[in-house]
């Protein structure tokens, strides 16, 4: 069971008394966040109230009362002698039911699937027979997929042969793999910030030590930091998303590339690149090559940004070496990936620009209308371009984000709050919106972020104006 110290919950709670509820409710209205979002695993013992208590200068009453409020709603268990631990109500009527059906999910950044995702599946099981003398236990995939993907790589200019690709159970499998097979306990893996939280949960599932380099809006890369990380920590890998980043949209520049690839290649450093994102841009720019392979790059990818999410198809392309590497670590965690899935996917790899272009104009689509809704609905917040993705990383101008993220919530809509997507409790000025969503969807998302933020604003100058009672 991990426990998770004073310190650290502390770490993950900047501005948490931002609203005018007392102090044991913001706090557990915080702590609720923290686990809904799973910056607080499930299982986790919490701090002993008196310690708590200490370090974030309140009184012990407070927060019993806090982790009463915790147990009652279903997501703290004390056992004495024990401690407590985050839990999920087993109540379907309790807040759970947002996370799981609420009208309205803005917190996964994903696409509606295709039409030719049903005909590629009826040409798929036409072709399934000729499959089903074999195991379906297979470490690395199909090779007609494989081969597909590989040809794919060939024509962006990184020659490619299909033994140097294994097919995953989409994209988080691969870099759980990787991270599970490369790292080792205590381990630094460097990582952009802000990033992808489920890349960041993989990395520290096998143990590695986060080394955050920051990553804006404005100026993409942080170089001088990338440039001070690797020499000072010597991280055994790196996991970077060089093109239109989640959740910033940016873009790594040639120079950048080629001086990461230096500095990775000096200290020993395994860079993972996610490309998930390749090939939505969405100002005509042009596509990258794929980032210089190597022994020391590993390359991810997956349909489920571009195809659909309910396609759990992912791959690794990496050194013959390193594929064996994995191969043999696999049959851990999965016995291979579905042979129906697959023979989908390769009936769509061959349509695969097509498809893309298709996606670029409707996720233009998408951008444009969140930026002007934004503009016209809540003027103080700040949309930057998006390069391309699905995503926008939105200023809000205020820390607010968790408390935003909770009054959504009771309008119908589930966001991930801007501190999911950091380490240590930052980013509370920022939040996430996906825009791959159907218009009406995006427009009923942004009116219950208006009412939302009314809500938490309307609050925040209610607590000025008490402050400043007390003042006079």
């Amino acid at each position: 069971m991990n426990t998770l110290s004073a310190r650290a919950l502390a770490l993950l709670m900047v501005d948490w008394r931002g609203s005018s509820a007392p102090a044991y409710l913001a706090l557990a209205d915080r702590i609720r966040l923290l686990v809904l979002d799973g910056r607080i695993p499930l299982g986790t013992r919490l701090p002993a109230e008196r310690e708590l208590a200490a370090h974030l200068g309140l009184s012990r009453t407070t927060v019993s009362a806090a982790y009463a409020e915790l147990r009652e709603s279903g997501y703290l268990e004390s056992v004495r002698g024990s401690g407590s631990t985050a839990r999920l109500p087993h109540d379907a009527s309790i807040d759970i039911d947002l996370l799981a059906d609420a009208p309205l999910d803005f917190s996964k950044a994903s696409l509606p699937a295709l039409p030719a995702v049903a005909h590629a599946a009826q040409a798929a099981v036409e072709r399934l027979p000729g499959f089903l003398a074999e195991s379906g236990f297979d470490a690395f995939g199909l090779l007609v997929l494989r081969r597909a993907i590989a040809d794919r790589y060939t024509e962006r200019g990184l020659p490619t042969e299909p033994d140097e690709i294994m097919v995953t159970v989409g994209a988080q499998a691969a870099i759980h793999l990787v991270a599970r097979t490369l790292l080792a306990r205590g381990d630094r893996a460097l990582v952009e910030s802000p990033g992808y939280p489920h890349g960041f949960d993989a990395l520290k599932a096998a143990g590695a030590r986060l080394v955050p380099v920051s990553v804006t809006t404005e100026e993409g890369w942080d170089l001088a930091g990338l440039e001070q990380a690797f020499p000072r920590t010597s991280p055994t890998l790196a996991y970077l998303m060089p093109e239109f980043q989640n959740p910033t949209g940016r873009s790594m520049d040639a120079a950048t590339r080629e001086r990461v690839a230096e500095l990775a290649a000096r200290e020993g450093t395994t860079l993972v690149i996610d490309e998930t994102m390749t090939g939505l841009g969405l100002d005509g720019q042009p596509r990258p090559a794929p980032f210089p392979a190597g022994r020391g790059v590993v390359i991810i990818g997956s349909v489920g940004k571009s195809i659909w999410g309910g396609l759990r198809v992912g791959w690794i392309r990496a050194e013959r070496d390193l594929i064996q590497r994995f191969a043999r670590a696999r049959f851990a965690s999965d016995l291979g990936t579905p042979v129906l899935e697959q023979l989908i996917v390769a009936e769509l790899v061959p349509e695969y620009e097509q498809i893309l272009a298709g996606r670029r104009a409707y996720l233009r689509q998408g951008r444009d209308h969140l930026a002007a809704r934004i503009r016209s609905t809540l003027p103080e917040w700040r949309m930057p371009h998006v390069e391309g993705g699905i995503v926008a990383w939105v200023g809000l101008g205020a820390p607010v984000s968790s408390q935003l993220a909770l009054a959504a919530r009771a309008e119908g809509l589930v966001i991930g709050a801007g501190p999911r997507f950091g380490l240590d409790g930052v980013f509370e000025r920022f939040l996430r919106i996906p825009f791959g969503l159907p218009i009406d969807q995006i427009d009923r998302g942004v009116d219950a972020l208006a009412e939302a933020w009314t809500n938490v604003t309307r609050h925040a100058l209610r607590l000025d104006d008490t402050d400043l009672a007390h003042v006079v």
